[in-house]
């Protein structure tokens, strides 16, 4: 009998892993010890590629009805507009970004995995756990302090930066906190002058100041303000919010009906490898960063997405193991890039000195006016540009340019059903059909879709992995089958 994945945590980024599992038909437990679902906005904003890979398990349709899409970014220095970046041309089906407090993301992931048949089990906590070759032994401790023990083939951390699988692996989660507070004020505001749809950064003299929208007349307010040297820094009040946004904003933008007050210091901390043997961490159990960019909540459930094929290919015994080696590689490498995009805007946002906040503003209104530098913002901003060139998943490529590179996202086609649907993790064939390309259908009938799509180019053979990112291209069938024998199992065949 199959044991359950278990997996700690019922985040984003916990909910994400078991509604993948779960869909792919893999049994899942998911454990967390808070007696409810945030109801807090926390994490704002969904962003194209994570909406895009949504839509590989049950649809995207949910998400964008309960949000709000923000269309653009505007920088402003002073009473100046540095730059604007749009995203009206991001390659995507979902070209903006999508508002929706994270309260709301848990409630759809949650019904969705409810529709699966799989329940969150609250107020159970993964109190200890020993992580053997063969499984993970774990101890749960429920509510009223009841201990049960369980054992799981994979144990998959998605609980937060304070992990108790990250401790229990004993992995070091290197990094720094930087020395400064700043204010989260979700709040109702009238006098912004920008439209709804829009965000904006204002570089000040005394620092960041960022407005999100949220839904038309409700915001997100961030601001850095000096360290308080508190253990915990005070949330603030609805006066000393205003009294920044008089400082740092725009003429007569009020704030009023406050929904949350908050403070936090930024911590820039990530571990150097994901997996520890039969477990495995996700999300801020992985990696933590300044919010700049918005990237974080997005970051985990794409580590989620990446993680959940490739285990239940091992697990339906469609693949063997060593494809778990993959991930994290891929996904290290692309939280070490969130995390220095990350302090980078941070950085350049909180600048103290004059002369350097003069160069700034001239160097990003020159930058900012460029088409390709707002493109390529947009692109990295929406997550679009998000790839694995490195992965030990890639296999030989076409030259010439011709269509996607391995390790490059596939750009989702309008009315064409997202790679890696349904109720299995299976490759696309991107080919014309031929009798070469027919015998690769039969013969990995289990690992590849039933029906051909579409080339890139004529006569080229594309092999596309379940989430979306090509493995390989050739004109030469034989070619993507060695491929193929490779991600089943390694070495010679």
């Amino acid at each position: 009998m199959m044991k359950p994945v278990l997996i700690a945590g019922a985040g984003p980024v916990g909910l994400t892993m078991a509604t993948e599992l779960a869909r792919y038909g893999i049994a899942v437990r998911i454990v967390d010890k808070a007696a409810q679902r945030t109801d807090k906005s926390k994490a704002l904003v969904l962003w194209s590629r994570t909406l895009e890979l949504l839509d590989r398990g049950g649809g995207s349709a949910p998400f964008v009805d309960a949000g709000f899409k923000a269309e653009a970014v505007n920088f402003i220095a002073g009473d100046k507009l540095v730059g604007r970046v749009g995203m009206q041309d991001v390659q995507s089906p979902y070209p903006f970004g999508l508002m929706l407090p994270q309260s709301e993301t848990e409630r759809l992931l949650e019904e969705r995995l409810h529709d699966l048949g799989v329940a969150v089990e609250r107020q159970v906590e993964l109190a200890t756990f020993n992580n053997n070759d063969d499984g993970v032994e774990a101890v749960l401790r429920h509510a009223g302090g009841h201990e049960e023990s369980v054992s799981a083939d994979w144990l998959i951390g998605c609980d937060g930066a304070h992990s108790a699988v990250r401790h229990g692996v004993g992995a070091p989660f290197a990094g720094e906190t930087l020395d400064s507070d700043w204010l989260l004020a979700d709040v109702h505001m009238r006098g912004y002058p920008c439209p709804d749809s829009e965000a904006s950064v204002y570089w000040h003299r005394d620092g960041a100041f960022i407005v999100f929208p949220i839904s038309p007349g409700r915001y997100r307010v961030l601001a850095d303000l000096p360290a308080s040297g508190l253990a915990q820094p005070p949330a603030p009040t609805l006066q000393q919010v205003q009294a920044v946004i008089d400082r740092r904003g725009p003429p007569g933008m009020v704030a009023f009906d406050p929904i949350w007050l908050a403070a936090f210091r930024i911590n820039g901390r990530k571990v150097s490898n994901y997996r520890w043997g039969r477990a495995f961490l996700a999300g801020d159990a992985a990696h933590v960063h300044s919010p700049a960019g918005g990237q974080g909540m997005n970051t985990g459930m794409q580590d989620a997405f990446n993680l959940a094929w490739k285990l239940a290919l091992v697990i339906r015994n469609t693949c063997d193991a060593h494809l778990l080696d993959s991930y994290s590689p891929e996904r290290s490498k692309v939280g070490d890039e969130v995390l220095k995009m990350a302090g980078r805007l941070t950085t350049v946002g909180t600048l103290r000195n004059p002369l350097a906040q003069t160069v700034r503003n001239l160097v990003g209104h020159a930058m900012l006016g460029l088409a390709p530098v707002q493109h390529a913002f947009a692109d990295t901003m929406t997550e679009v540009s998000i790839g694995y060139p490195d992965s030990p998943l890639n296999g030989p490529a076409l030259g010439n340019g011709a269509g996607p590179k391995p390790g490059e996202r596939v750009v989702p086609v309008a009315g064409q059903a997202p790679v890696g649907s349904g109720g299995a993790p299976r490759f696309a064939l991107f080919a014309e059909p031929t009798a070469a390309t027919a015998d690769l259908l039969a013969r990995f009938a289990a690992l590849l879709e039933p029906d051909l799509r579409p080339p890139f180019h004529p006569g080229g053979i594309w092999l596309v992995r379940p989430d979306g990112y090509a493995a390989c291209s050739s004109h030469d069938a034989a070619v993507v089958a060695r491929h193929l024998d490779a991600i089943i199992r390694p070495g010679p065949r």
